[in-house]
Formats: C-alpha cells, structure tokens, sequence
C-alpha cells in the first residue's frame, strides 16, 4: 500500500490474483467439452476473470455501467471544437435515457449511473445524478495545475467509494464511461507521462477536429506539457487530469480491491487505467480492455499495460459504449467456467 506523504492519499489493499492457480484453471478450461483452445480469446479471460475470484466462481451476470462527467479548463485554448455546455447537454441526455450509452446499455441488461464528477455547472438534481463533484471543471493545464493534488486525492477516493458502493449493492463487473469535453487532450497528456510515450503520437482527433483545430489542439498540449516535468502519478493527474479522469482512477482501485472486473472502455477511460495501475500496479490484474479505439494514442497505452482488447469496432465515442458491447464477453467467459460440462462428463455420459 503506497502513501503519498503530501496530502491524504494513500492506495487500497489490492491483492494481486493467485498466479498459482493459473495452470489448474487453464488445465479445468481446457478439459471442457470443446476442442483445446477452440474458444481462443474467451478462454484467456475465463482464466482472468476465474484467477479474480478464486476460491469462488466467477460471475459477470449484473454489470454497471458509470459514466464520469468532468469538464476541462483546457478548452479554453480551443483544444475542442465543441464548448463546455455540451458536456451538460450529454449529461442531460444520459439522465433522460437516450444517449448511445443508454441505448448500448438496454440491449445488454445493464444499470446506468451517471456521476458528476466535476461539470463546470450547477446541474438540476434528478434522481439518477449522483453528485460527487469535487470543483465546477479543472484550471487550464496549459497555464497552471488542472487541479490540486488534495482536490486529486479527493476525486480518487469518491470513485473509488463509488465503485465499492456499486458492488455491495450486487454488482458483479464495473464498466467505466466519461463525458467532457476537452478529456482527450488531458488523457494525451497523461499516457504522455505515465506510459512513457512521444508526446505527438499521443494525440488524435477527439470529437472531431479539422486541420486548424489539431493545430490548436497540439499547440495547447505542448504548452501544458512545457509546463510540468511532472512524471509520478498523483502529480501527473493533477497536473493535468480532469475530475471525471480521476474518478475513473479510483474507480478501478476500488473495484480491483473487491476483487471484482473493471471493463476499460477507450482511450480515456484507458489513460486513467494507466494512473490507478502506476498509483497500484497490482490493480493491472482486474482491468479487462473492452476494444481498441481509433483514436491515436489508444495503442500506446494499451502497450503501456501490455493490454489485448477484446474488440475491434474503430470506435472513438467514448461514453462506455465499446466497455458495454464488451460484457456478453465477459458473461460468456465466466459462464464457460460454470456451466459448461466438462469432456470426460460428456464421454461418460455423466451428464
């Protein structure tokens, strides 16, 4: 258990997964009633989500999906071509039920919690909002710290509390989503210090940007970066993080220290995956990568874990919606190890 000695910081007791057990699990998976390694990357993460919760069976029946918002001080150098607002009008819709996420969700049976994480406005109470905003938005990371390093030791902990409450309330997997505009710049920046990796490969399109908006948007990046030299992790987050980035870090710490699955969505939910595995790296062994997205910079940090996703769709909304098509994966994987027979029952006709 790591303590940063400068705030009130300290990492969760995670326990690494019982790399002993490996060889039986893969020995049991292997005696199932299949030819051997015809499930091919199914049955890597049977063994994953097995080796998670061994004594006990895995499960991955109820999964929820949470969905950080988080606005960024950054845009003001026009990182994006949307504003801020957008990042409320999304909220809006997510609480309304008719956002992708949503949609993505209601197909594969799972909850929805939409967290305010630190939207730079004062958002109607609903009763499917969950306030746990720490400030109305990050500072521009360009021109100063995006937040404090309490203000970031903050953020992680309410995620991290979040993710515990999800999964004594039953939840079997955690998928992690974001909102806010101007977040890809602050994760190109993060997988920037904390993968290591070249500056100018870790940036991409985001939303959508045409050849003068990427100019903007490096040269805002570049400004941030020139600013900090900043390498350890809390420092790198609050350098230049956002509040929705740093709950999704805790997120992953409080899942991981329950023992439970968290589904990495893409590009940015990875870059905060990055910060809880370098704050805990035993937290590594409870990530799942849900897809590859075609936003550049999402291979390098995918490297930097040494992270295979499961999909492949050239998505690069964000919101969860590659974490959501990713648990059926997740369900098929664990139901492998519990329900299905195994080739000596089949033969002997012990069924």
């Amino acid at each position: 258990m790591a303590t940063d000695t400068r705030v009130a910081w300290q990492t969760p007791e995670i326990t690494p997964v019982p790399a002993a057990q490996e060889d039986a699990l893969r020995a049991m998976i292997d005696g199932k009633a299949k030819p051997l390694g015809s499930l091919g990357q199914i049955e890597v993460l049977a063994v994953q989500l097995g080796l998670m919760r061994h004594p006990e069976p895995p499960r991955a029946e109820n999964a929820v999906l949470m969905v950080f918002a988080g606005d960024h001080g950054l845009t003001e150098e026009g990182v994006s071509q949307f504003p801020s607002a957008v990042t409320v009008a999304m909220v809006m819709t997510y609480l309304a039920g008719k956002a992708c996420a949503n949609a993505f969700a209601a197909a594969t049976h799972m909850d929805v919690r939409v967290i305010d994480a630190g939207v730079a406005a004062d958002l109607p109470k609903h009763p499917d909002l969950i306030d746990a905003k720490v400030r109305k938005g990050t500072a521009n990371a360009a021109r100063q710290p995006a937040m404090t390093l309490e203000d970031a030791a903050l953020a992680l902990s309410r995620g991290m509390e979040l993710a515990v409450a999800e999964i004594h309330h039953g939840a079997d997997v955690i998928a992690l989503g974001e909102m806010g505009i101007g977040n890809t710049s602050a994760a190109s920046l993060i997988v920037h210090r904390l993968a290591p990796a070249p500056l100018d490969q870790s940036i991409g399109i985001g939303a959508g940007q045409d050849a003068e908006g990427m100019s903007k948007k490096r040269a805002a990046i570049e400004k941030a970066a020139a600013r900090s030299a900043a390498t350890a992790p809390l420092d790198v987050l609050a350098e230049f993080g956002g509040f929705e980035i740093a709950m999704m870090a805790g997120a992953v710490l409080g899942a991981a220290s329950r023992r439970r699955p968290v589904i990495v969505d893409g590009f940015i939910a990875t870059a905060a995956a990055l910060v809880a595995v370098r704050l805990c790296p035993a937290a590594r062994d409870y990530c799942v990568f849900a897809h590859r997205s075609a936003e550049r910079g999402h291979d390098l940090a995918l490297q930097a874990m040494q992270a295979t996703p499961l999909l492949d769709l050239q998505l690069r909304l964000g919101e969860g919606t590659g974490a959501i098509l990713a648990v059926p994966l997740l369900r098929a994987a664990a139901r492998l190890v519990t329900d299905v027979a195994s080739l000596d029952d089949v033969l002997q006709g012990r069924l």
